[in-house]
């Protein structure tokens, strides 16, 4: 298939377009390049500069291309952020989205695959959490996502679209080859804060409360690895059925606390990794780590690096050789 790939300059995206050409696809980036990079698409796809709310160009895009299909990645993520600016993710992230729908509308693409997040869920009843859980996001990202996924129903129905919402956790790790990796311009992920301190970049990691109910106190995460969560993209590309919307959760199905994280660090990277008590920040749970069942039941999904070491090295090798991230 010929597949667009909004926001395919960006961690997952650059991966993701990889994933799709080892597959047979070919692939077209649509990026604003305001949190992505250029030289992270390299020749692994055609690269299209423009914007999502540029509908016109979208259209014009899809039809000059021969879209088969859209994967839509192009979103602001950082939640704390989203709190003080809720206008910058409804804007992009809801109107953006709106934007791509009425573009593929007008040109006849009928099917999408929807980077959603764990974050529609905001604070769980129930952990591992379920597709069927409450979705009641806490912050305006998580919202500005949830709004997309109630847009999608409708389309399905008038316009006999099929869709497939993948919410997913914390991603990390890095190509195996080390060709891509992620290189945030502002840093909020734990693996890459960490290992900041192995690389000079700061003096040493902040744990926010240790007096969680968890066994060592501190939160958990479910972590996936970049190329399992691209690998999941493919497979639900393939899943898309025309008038229908399909929702999966993706994750490793098994969670790690701040300090596990902070330790496997240590181990990979042979460095002390100084960590500082901090207060608890407002409205972190205690646990949160996906139920993926009904993925690897329905995508026949299976995670290939589900180990929590593995993921930390393949992210060492990338941040150890590229410290400044695509400015090296």
């Amino acid at each position: 298939m010929n597949v667009l790939v909004t926001g395919g300059a960006g961690y997952i995206g650059s991966h993701l377009i990889r994933v799709l050409a080892g597959a047979g696809h070919s692939c077209v980036v649509y990026d604003n390049l305001i949190s992505g990079h250029r030289e992270a698409v390299g020749d692994a796809a055609t690269f299209v500069r423009g914007d999502l709310l540029r509908t016109g160009h979208l259209a014009r895009v899809l039809r000059e291309h021969a879209i088969d299909a859209v994967i839509n990645m192009a979103s602001f993520i950082e939640a704390g952020e989203s709190v003080e600016q809720p206008l910058k993710y409804f804007g992009n992230n809801t109107l953006g989205g709106l934007s791509l729908l009425e573009a593929m509308a007008q040109t006849g693409v009928k099917r999408m695959v929807f980077s959603s997040t764990a974050a529609v869920y905001g604070q769980p009843e129930s952990v591992p959490i379920l597709e069927t859980a409450r979705t009641e996001p806490i912050n305006p990202y998580g919202a500005s996502k949830l709004c997309v996924e109630h847009m999608l129903p409708g389309f399905a129905t008038a316009n006999q679209m099929g869709f497939v919402s993948l919410r997913y956790f914390n991603v990390a790790g890095s190509h195996p080859t080390g060709e891509v990796g992620e290189a945030h311009k502002s840093e909020t992920h734990l693996i890459p804060l960490v290992l900041q301190v192995p690389l000079g970049q700061r003096a040493g990691i902040k744990i926010f409360g240790e007096d969680y109910d968890t066994p060592d106190g501190t939160c958990i995460r479910d972590y996936i690895h970049v190329m399992d969560l691209a690998a999941a993209h493919v497979l639900a590309l393939q899943a898309v059925e025309p008038g229908q919307v399909k929702v999966y959760n993706l994750g490793n199905g098994e969670g790690f606390s701040v300090k596990e994280i902070i330790q496997t660090c240590r181990e990979v990277t042979g460095h002390a990794i100084p960590a500082e008590l901090s207060p608890r920040r407002p409205g972190d749970p205690p646990r949160l780590v996906a139920s993926c069942e009904k993925a690897q039941r329905e995508l026949s999904w299976r995670p290939q690096y589900a180990d929590i070491r593995t993921i930390v090295q393949h992210a060492w090798n990338w941040h150890r050789e590229h410290p400044k991230g695509y400015s090296v």
